[in-house]
């Protein structure tokens, strides 16, 4: 009887664990958001943190904008 995940791996090559997401939605700079990124809400605009310079983020938290995760 084989493992489940060399099925898997034997399959797909590899196990599902490591199976690419579908980006949940672009940001407004056209960035993709996947489930479990980090991204600012700024009155419905949304930007994606680990696209963003340090500066941003602080302009971005002077405006109010709320952290938010996918």
């Amino acid at each position: 009887m084989d493992h489940p995940t060399v099925k898997e791996i034997q399959a797909y090559g590899y196990p599902s664990e490591y199976r690419e997401y579908e980006p949940v939605f672009s940001d407004t700079l056209g960035n993709e958001v996947y489930p479990g990124d980090e991204y600012y809400d700024l009155d419905g605009m949304y930007f994606l943190v680990e696209a963003l310079s340090w500066d941003a983020v602080e302009i971005l938290e002077m405006l109010g904008a709320i952290k938010c995760e996918a």
